[in-house]
């Protein structure tokens, strides 16, 4: 171990306080702490000089790989400018470009209008509040119930929090949050009683936190067609399946869905800085319309001009490396590979959707978090869910560079499975 990585690590273990995580542990000395020096592509370098695979493309915010000269090229254009000003009583050229361009994706008259914020939750907070404040200034007052999905996860901050359907993250704050009635399917959402509901909210054809699970085909649609016969709104959460992750650029195409908002984050910027966006319909805009009916939202970077210049170059490369058909090509082969991991004697089913995909292990194999950690050692970073491997590639990820990331699992799979001490596969 280098001076570099030995001071680096003690100033963490003395001053550090990291997220999901048990710091007991992960302040023990035998717990070794990878510094992370540098990326490029699909691949990361600590300060050892060690290369690893990005495998949950640095928490799923990461799109087209670390270091593209596309989007470095337009954050030093915009620094060369100014990094940042106030979005509130002033504007700028980049905020509306961009704004243009995400609308554009979906049909005329539909989504219409952006706004700004940091991240996920930010993103899902304003769709909330927008949502239960349009029912104020509509004299719907009655209808102050927001409906989420049982094992569903939008977020940390208070209000977000109050969506999560994962005990194991929200159970201490529930009651301080705002009130949210959980179903676990559509099925059940069609028993209730509709009148006092002002929206839904989904995390659109699979869920993320809750081990990767897909939902089945045709659900988005059902929900679509009940929130437009009970007049309720639909919050979709593309936070996590946004920007191609399932396939398409927002997972609410798959089904030709048009929500009326939609929450943007983490690919946003292609994973190069904190930003958010939550698209909604001219009809919900113009109900705050008059001084009585201000959303008295905001936080001090939105719209920040770094992050939209990194957010148009993103789009940029979508256009003109990672159309649709190459997109499309990409995710079959992600397919066909991580299927292979269902012939593993210590998984217990494979989940995916898109460059998305969730390996679940049979409790008789290490931990997620142990194979994780094995994982390191065969040139793979990833990160579990339970006992659940996720792996999310970046989408520039090549065929070549996706088989050395399921070899590698699948030897740190093994690596921990008692039934498989030589190594085998089967």
């Amino acid at each position: 171990m280098n001076e570099k990585t030995k001071q680096g690590a003690e100033r963490d273990r003395q001053h550090l306080w990291h997220p999901f995580t048990e710091q007991r542990a992960w302040c023990a000395e035998d717990h070794e702490i990878l510094l992370i020096e540098r990326g490029e592509g699909v691949w990361l370098w600590d300060t050892e000089g060690r290369r690893y695979f990005d495998g949950n493309s640095s928490i799923w915010t990461n799109i087209h790989g670390h270091s593209h000269p596309h989007i470095l090229d337009a954050l030093r254009q915009q620094m060369e400018k100014i990094c940042h000003s106030s979005f509130l009583g002033f504007s700028h050229e980049a905020a509306g470009l961009l704004a243009q361009r995400l609308c554009e994706f979906f049909p005329a008259n539909t989504l219409t209008r952006v706004f700004y914020s940091d991240d996920g939750s930010t993103a899902i907070e304003c769709a909330m509040k927008m949502a239960l404040q349009y029912r104020m200034q509509r004299g719907q007052e009655h209808r102050q119930q927001i409906v989420a999905f049982a094992n569903g996860y939008h977020g940390d901050t208070l209000g977000a929090a109050s969506l999560g359907g994962v005990d194991l993250f929200f159970r201490r704050f529930r009651h301080w949050g705002m009130k949210v009635d959980f179903v676990g399917s559509v099925e059940e959402l069609q028993r209730r009683d509709a009148s006092s509901i002002a929206a839904v909210v989904l995390e659109p054809m699979i869920q993320g936190v809750n081990e990767m699970r897909p939902w089945p085909a045709g659900m988005l649609r059902c929900l679509r067609h009940w929130c437009d016969a009970h007049d309720v709104h639909l919050i979709l959460d593309e936070v996590m399946t946004g920007f191609g992750r399932t396939g398409k650029m927002f997972a609410c195409q798959q089904e030709e869905v048009i929500p009326d908002f939609l929450c943007l984050a983490k690919g946003l910027t292609g994973g190069y800085l904190p930003m958010a966006a939550t698209l909604t319909k001219e009809g919900i805009y113009e109900a705050f319309f008059g001084k009585e009916h201000v959303f008295y939202y905001g936080h001090s970077y939105t719209a920040n001009p770094l992050g939209c210049a990194a957010a148009l170059a993103n789009l940029d490369v979508f256009a003109t490396e990672l159309q649709q058909e190459l997109l499309e090509e990409k995710c079959r082969t992600f397919s066909s590979l991580v299927q292979t991991f269902s012939h593993l004697r210590g998984v217990r089913e494979v989940r995916h959707l898109g460059m998305i995909a969730g390996v679940e292990l049979h409790g008789e194999v290490g931990t997620g978090a142990e194979v994780c950690l094995a994982a390191r050692k065969h040139g793979l970073l990833t990160r579990a869910i339970g006992n659940t491997v996720v792996l999310m590639p970046p989408l520039c990820a090549t065929a070549e560079e996706m088989d050395f990331a399921v070899r590698a699992l699948t030897q740190a799979i093994n690596s921990t499975n008692p039934w498989s001490s030589n190594g085998d596969a089967q």
